[in-house]
């Protein structure tokens, strides 16, 4: 298995499952989405509310190669593909809860920017320390 800096275990829901008894495609971004999001927010210092920048995505890709089903538990991990002056790339791996079942790879960009003008900043500081981290875990 690849390693990844950091692992979060995102339980599925009834209501992921899709008619044909498994996690619909979408229900995978919206875990990737809250892995990255959830690691900003505790280990990087991302502010919801206040003044510092924030992350567009820009991209994001997914490969499926397993199913899941509710009530499966997926761990998630994460690193960093690319980091630069405004922009990261996020690799995440999903698998069975005991991490020996591959269920998709993801990539997902954030573009940092200036929270009112929406241009691009540097990344820098604790979150690019943090996300420094992250690369090649």
């Amino acid at each position: 298995m690849t390693e990844y800096g950091y692992w979060q275990d995102v339980p599925t829901r009834w209501k992921d499952n899709d008619h044909y008894g498994h996690v619909n495609n979408a229900v995978h971004y919206s875990v990737m989405d809250t892995v990255i999001n959830t690691w900003l927010i505790e280990r990087a210092g991302l502010e919801l509310d206040g003044g510092g920048p924030i992350g567009l995505c820009v991209e994001s890709h997914c490969v499926y190669k397993a199913s899941v089903s509710f009530p499966e538990v997926i761990a998630v991990g994460l690193r960093v593909g690319h980091l630069g002056t405004s922009s990261v790339r996020y690799e995440t791996g999903l698998f069975r809860s005991d991490r020996s079942t591959l269920i998709a790879e993801g990539t997902f960009t954030h573009v940092f920017v200036d929270r009112d003008t929406r241009r691009p900043v540097p990344i820098a500081g604790p979150m690019r320390d943090e996300l420094e981290k992250l690369v090649n875990a």
